[in-house]
């Protein structure tokens, strides 16, 4: 049996670190507004386009790719009984804490006062951490059983399967409208309008089962840019080639979008492209400025979000609900410390944004305080 290098045993991809961290500052600002009105870079688009938030996301599942070309190496060679095992661990526990966020805080009051359990009935299925455990899943089993060659060619069966099914399938008038579109009748079919996200006005799951599959196009496209980082190093020639690849990605998601828009929500295959272009033009950035240039003063305080990225985000959306369910008075504690503090001292648009950072700032704190102690929480 084949064993890891020492090399490979003590590799730390720095820029992941610092990609991640950065990816999980955003996603906390973004989804802690204090209020309705915020800037527009950190609103998503409301249906075809793009906004850098948009990028948040798909930059997550990027970065799980990233993570896997350095780490599944070391499972594989552990025996094909090891892998699976913590395989559908890992899987599992990353969809559960998924789906128990989105039934906390478990228990409910009725009508008439009775204390009991949430109905599972009515609480969402699929949801941000569900999709990143079934693309980390699907993604091990691609990158585990067939060569980086054929995974490239799986990655373009599925977005051009998913163009193929969202254009036959969805409504003869606007097959990629809100309402008419194949994802959200195939949701609805397998789970029902109760077990899907409410925020688009009618049951529609942005991070649905179908969507779920151009997902993974991200995930590809993250662990063959770490693989290609792995085996090449960091030179300026890897940065060259990592550009290359971006532009091509870019221009292929502009012609794209002339037949199959730009759409976050549907997760569409153009968005997939650009997204994936974006990203490895952003990783070659931070390759230069991080291991080529040594620039690494500013890079501590993204450290901290990505060495605890799951548990960091986790605890952001735990303090957010939490303080929606706390009542002071006939609001919730964050609507009064949100109107009482922020709104108070700075107009409405500044007063979001300052209240998001300061959800994003108690994190860190936590995060920093478990780093400082070597504490870091692996699903």
């Amino acid at each position: 049996m084949a064993t890891l290098t020492t090399q490979e045993k003590s590799t730390r991809f720095l820029t992941l670190d610092v990609f991640r961290g950065m990816t999980v500052c955003f996603m906390i600002i973004v989804n802690s507004p204090g209020g309705s009105t915020n800037y527009a870079p950190l609103l998503h688009a409301d249906w075809h386009g793009f906004t850098p938030t948009d990028l948040v996301f798909p930059s997550f599942l990027f970065a799980v790719g990233n993570a896997m070309a350095f780490s599944m190496r070391k499972y594989e060679l552990q025996g094909e009984g090891i892998f699976w095992r913590k395989l559908l661990k890992r899987t599992a526990l990353i969809f559960l804490l998924g789906f128990l966020m989105y039934w906390f805080p478990f228990f409910g009051t009725d009508e008439a006062g009775n204390v009991g359990l949430l109905p599972l009935s009515e609480t969402r299925i699929l949801g941000v951490l569900q999709r990143i455990a079934l693309c980390y899943f699907f993604g091990s089993l691609i990158f585990h059983y067939f060569s980086k060659q054929t995974a490239v060619w799986i990655g373009v069966g599925l977005l051009i399967g998913y163009w193929l099914v969202m254009y036959l399938f969805g409504d003869a008038g606007d097959p990629y409208s809100l309402t008419g579109n194949a994802a959200l009748k195939l949701d609805l079919w397998l789970m029902g309008p109760d077990h899907l996200y409410h925020g688009e006005g009618i049951p529609f799951d942005p991070e649905g089962a179908l969507s779920t599959l151009p997902a993974i196009g991200n995930v590809i496209a993250g662990y063959l840019t770490g693989d290609y980082i792995r085996r090449q190093g960091n030179s300026f020639e890897t940065i060259a080639k990592l550009m290359l690849v971006a532009a091509a990605l870019l221009v292929g998601a502009w012609a794209w979008d002339m037949s199959f828009p730009i759409n976050k929500k549907l997760w569409t295959s153009s968005f997939v492209l650009l997204t994936s272009g974006l990203d490895i033009a952003l990783i070659a950035c931070l390759i230069y400025v991080v291991e080529l240039r040594s620039y690494r003063r500013w890079t501590s305080f993204f450290l901290v979000f990505g060495k605890n990225p799951l548990f960091i985000y986790l605890l952001s959306e735990f303090l957010v609900i939490t303080l929606f369910l706390v009542s002071v008075g006939d609001q919730s504690l964050r609507n009064w410390i949100y109107q009482s503090v922020y709104l108070s001292l700075l107009p409405p648009i500044q007063a979001s944004l300052w209240f998001a950072l300061t959800i994003m700032a108690i994190c860190w704190v936590v995060g920093y305080w478990l780093d400082k102690r070597n504490i870091y929480i692996r699903v």
